[in-house]
């Protein structure tokens, strides 16, 4: 199994931006939405949480990754019908998780 991540992380225009995410959208197999207080707020994250659910490519792949304390009521109430993974207090079980899920070995490397 080939595993690649699309993370996009430059700064351009708006439009440019907004293409890029959509463009990384369609090649993943998976959607992962890391969860903290900045990305509950985002429009954005909001955007690309419901192209996810409407992707019949992503049934069963959205996987929301806890990273920091949140209030649940800022929370899409969809979210609670998929297994979370909480990074909060040990970044290696989360990670396990995650590749299992994938159904990979994860292997720590410190």
């Amino acid at each position: 199994m080939e595993w690649q991540a699309s993370l996009v992380t430059a700064h351009r225009g708006a439009r440019e931006w907004h293409d890029e995410i959509g463009e990384a959208l369609k090649r993943c197999d998976w959607f992962l939405i890391v969860l903290s207080p900045a990305s509950t707020r985002s429009r954005w994250v909001k955007h690309e949480l419901i192209y996810a659910l409407q992707a019949n490519r992503y049934r069963e792949r959205i996987i929301p990754i806890l990273y920091k304390y949140l209030r649940s009521d800022g929370l899409s109430w969809t979210l609670s019908a998929f297994q979370w993974i909480d990074f909060r207090k040990d970044f290696h079980g989360g990670a396990g998780n995650c590749w299992h899920l994938w159904r990979l070995n994860y292997q720590r490397r410190d």
